[in-house]
């Protein structure tokens, strides 16, 4: 039977954890719940994983946790034993999913939980927080967390909330299930490797292109979206050994690494694929904006940059030359470094849909003095080409996808 791992602080949320855990089973699905709370005690259920166990699999007591001086170092050592008591449960085969009710406090610590869960196993959060103008990072991370939101604070039952967590116990409850089956079944291998890729909506058109003859190779063809979340959760995959070539067309998060935005790769992207010694093709697509949300919420300090309204919740901001200079001067550094092979293929034409002749980023000179930094700062061990044409160009997408093949020893 398929077993759901319930997370939940029961000294605030222990009716309303019970009353999930009930729909659960109604489903057709055991359960297990772990107290994550740590001032008060649990109300209105028992925990099978009690705040007592959960602290001492972080390494402490529940006594000391309360002594902790703030609530924020005690929530920080209890995420510790949230994360060892779920990743054991997993290893050891006995849960097949994992939900939480939860305010600010609860989400977090049930997140930290889901966050180093893997990839297609079932996470789901429930609260108040997943609205507005949230950001989802603490709760999601890279991983594949559905967030549910609760619309109601998560005290007391009534007609909405259980309405909500309905809904939630039946998403959760289905996704077990499934996921239990497909560890009883696991698909049969197709064989086929996979080739990972990056992709905004500004370089949809060539990647498209490509992915049919990728696909005709035998290559499964997995493709990121660039946006400071997918880079990162690429990068993760590469160390675990996913991809057999790495295809970055797209190196928006290097410049918001670099100049802020949205669109942050933090300071690791573009490292794993050089550490693991696999393949790379790199287009330094898109390298000359940031991304901010809607056109009221950009910096006013950058409101005199040049601007490009992408749609009513993203607008794309210029760097600066210094900006984009230090950019390209960090894709140097770390290709450098890479211990696989390496190709770069540069399109003379521009590198975004705003980079072209009349396009609101254009500007050739700076697109030469990167190119040039390019060419001086690689190895003698990493390719460089210059081609014509612009990025989003299907005669450039050929050549890149040539170049890859060549690169992967496939010709």
């Amino acid at each position: 039977m398929a077993t759901v791992l319930l997370i939940g602080t029961l000294d605030t949320k222990g009716p309303e954890t019970a009353y999930l855990r009930d729909r659960v089973r109604e489903l057709g699905c055991d359960t297990l719940v772990l107290d994550s709370g740590i001032l008060g005690e649990a109300v209105g259920m028992d925990a099978d994983f009690t705040r007592q166990q959960v602290a001492i699999a972080a390494g402490s007591t529940i006594d000391a946790l309360r002594n902790a001086g703030t609530r924020g170092k005690a929530v920080e050592e209890m995420l510790k034993g949230v994360r060892k008591i779920a990743l054991d449960l997993f290893a050891a085969g006995k849960i097949h999913g994992v939900a939480s009710l939860g305010g600010a406090e609860g989400a977090v610590l049930a997140a930290s939980a889901m966050k180093v869960l893997p990839v297609g196993f079932p996470k789901l959060i429930v609260s108040p927080l997943a609205s507005g103008h949230r950001k989802f990072a603490p709760f999601v991370g890279t991983k594949d967390v559905m967030v549910m939101h609760s619309v109601v604070d998560i005290l007391g039952l009534n007609p909405v909330s259980r309405a909500v967590f309905d809904n939630a116990a039946g998403a959760i409850a289905g996704m077990a299930r499934a996921f239990e089956l497909r560890q009883a079944k696991p698909p049969k291998s197709d064989g086929h490797q996979s080739i990972a890729a990056t992709m905004l909506g500004n370089t949809t058109r060539p990647l498209m292109h490509i992915k049919p003859t990728i696909e005709a190779k035998n290559f499964d063809f997995v493709i990121f979206h660039a946006n400071g979340v997918g880079g990162p959760a690429m990068e993760e995959l590469i160390a675990r050994n996913t991809f057999a070539a790495i295809l970055d067309y797209t190196l928006s998060e290097i410049a918001g690494f670099v100049a802020g935005g949205f669109h942050n790769g933090g300071p690791e992207r573009l490292e794993a694929a050089g550490r693991a010694g696999i393949p790379q093709l790199i287009v330094p697509g898109c390298l000359d904006f940031i991304v901010f949300g809607a056109k009221h919420e950009v910096p006013e300090s950058l409101r005199d940059r040049p601007m490009y309204y992408h749609n009513p919740e993203f607008t794309l901001m210029r760097l600066t030359r210094e900006e984009q200079l230090q950019a390209t001067r960090l894709v140097v550094e770390k290709l450098n470094k890479a211990t696989g092979p390496v190709s770069v293929v540069v399109p003379l034409g521009g590198g975004s849909v705003m980079d072209i002749q009349g396009g609101a980023f254009w500007d050739p000179d700076l697109n030469e003095q990167c190119r040039t930094t390019l060419r001086q700062g690689f190895n003698e061990n990493i390719q460089y080409r210059e081609v014509e044409g612009h990025i989003n160009d299907n005669s450039f997408a050929d050549v890149v996808l040539a170049e890859l093949v060549e690169l992967m020893g496939l010709v």
